[in-house]
């Protein structure tokens, strides 16, 4: 038997996170990993996926400007963008992680991870216990729709495509959201013929002009976008080609097909029934992280199912590794909204970017969704190609803008940009909805001149300047 003051399961960038913000409070801490350290961001999502996109996006970028199209005379090296891609993952070892955690006085456990009770878990026969918390860290799965042979037709999930070492002649995306979205993107950039099917549309749940955008892009770019349609019948036959049939009775035949329809909690077989929780399930937890009903169980990061986001996990871990060390040495704990030991901007302040073509960069609330919350809302869009800024990044620059305003408040609550290169563009959009900033005050927020940014500006006049 082995203890510690914290006993972190999960070794991806949250749990590393939780362990390590634990530990600069002077708490002794372990972390338990099954798999690589360093977890699904670093070798299977975020890193793999947008190294996946990037050369494509920077290809796609030259030739939209008059002079530097007139440069490119080839198409991507597909083998060197693979490459570049593997260098992110460091070729799936995890050596680079495992010697940061020592450098940091963070204890590695190999193997999988059961509790067996408050404060006790077990790993490959050994009992580990801790004295102020376990966190659960574990993230989420990969799910697989409910379609006649899908399952048997060996189709690719989010790890196979971001991994895969070759380009699939053709490929079918099952799924209309941010994985299915940008997978599609990347895949047509490096060649394969991709044919999209969404059931509801691109990026549900974002501004409907998002998808809009994105999926004329992909049209554009000869991606075969098929919505309100979906498959209802998988097979691959004897020499590998994957037959689709749709519920419109169209018939798609790939090399691949792609499932890229939802998560799932990754706590089946965490033990979670030997202190009364039960076992798959999304964790509840209150804004420390701490499971509700318990009073040393936390759960970070997808698994509570609050915000399935990297950086937004990242942003739980910080405030959950400082709150486990407040209530066990006794310090202050700030459980205010926006205190130290809390994750309110998880609730109406997560910024996202979808790395399609064009990139869509979101924070805070949909029109939509900031009136479902009886929100007085009032809604103004811009056209991003009209800004000089944007039509010195790209000639025929195509994107919009919008900010979602709270007018009770005179704040803005939400915020979507849609074009080339906004990604860097949604921080000081971030900024304004984290900080409650009075629209009377972003007129003073002077954008540089000629910058995207200036969108802004048209923003604030578009909604009007104040009396």
């Amino acid at each position: 038997m082995t203890d510690y003051d914290l006993i972190v399961i999960g070794a991806g960038a949250v749990g590393e996170n939780v362990a390590d913000y634990a530990h600069k409070r002077g708490l002794s801490v372990a972390i338990v990993e099954a798999e690589l350290v360093g977890g699904e961001c670093s070798y299977w999502a975020c890193m793999p996926s947008k190294a996946l996109l990037r050369s494509g996006h920077a290809l796609e970028a030259a030739k939209r400007l008059d002079g530097a199209a007139q440069a490119v005379t080839g198409s991507l090296d597909v083998a060197r963008v693979l490459a570049r891609r593997n260098s992110f993952t460091s070729d799936w070892k995890d050596d680079g992680q495992v010697a940061w955690l020592e450098s940091a006085d963070i204890a590695l456990i190999r193997g999988h991870a059961r509790i067996t009770g408050a404060k006790t878990i077990e790993v490959d026969g050994e009992t580990h216990t801790a004295r102020a918390a376990v966190a659960v860290v574990t993230g989420s799965l990969h799910t697989l729709p409910d379609v006649p042979g899908l399952a048997e037709a060996a189709p690719w999930g989010t790890r196979e495509a971001t991994s895969a070492q070759q380009v699939p002649e053709s490929l079918l995306v099952i799924g209309g959201g941010v994985s299915g979205s940008e997978l599609a993107t990347a895949w047509a950039s490096l060649g394969a013929k991709v044919t999209f099917v969404a059931r509801h549309g691109l990026l549900g749940g974002m501004e409907p002009f998002a998808g809009e955008l994105v999926a004329d892009a992909l049209r554009a770019r000869g991606v075969d976008v098929r919505t309100g349609v979906n498959p209802v019948r998988v097979d691959r036959d004897e020499h590998g080609l994957v037959t689709t049939t749709l519920d419109d009775g169209e018939v798609v035949i790939t090399s691949e097909v792609l499932a890229a329809t939802g998560r799932r909690a990754h706590t089946a077989d965490l033990g979670l029934e030997t202190v009364g929780l039960e076992p798959g399930a999304w964790l509840d937890v209150d804004d420390t992280m701490l499971v509700h009903g318990t009073d040393w169980l936390y759960a970070v990061g997808d698994v509570n199912h609050r915000m399935l986001l990297t950086h937004q996990g990242k942003y739980q871990a910080r405030a959950a590794g400082e709150a486990i060390a407040a209530r066990y040495q006794g310090t202050p704990l700030h459980t205010e909204p926006w205190g130290a030991h809390v994750a309110t901007a998880d609730h109406a302040a997560a910024p996202q970017v979808t790395f399609t073509d064009p990139e869509v960069a979101s924070v805070g609330l949909t029109e939509a969704k900031a009136r479902e919350q009886g929100i007085d809302v009032r809604t103004v869009e811009y056209e991003l190609g009209n800004v000089a800024g944007a039509a010195l990044q790209a000639d025929g620059y195509t994107g919009r803008a919008n900010l979602v305003v709270d007018e009770s408040r005179g704040v803005v609550v939400g915020a979507t940009f849609v074009g080339q290169d906004v990604a860097e563009m949604l921080h000081a959009a971030t900024i304004a909805v984290v900080g409650e900033v009075p629209i009377d005050r972003l007129w003073h927020a002077v954008p540089a001149y000629p910058t995207m940014n200036e969108v802004w500006l048209r923003l604030l006049e578009t909604y009007g300047r104040p009396a």
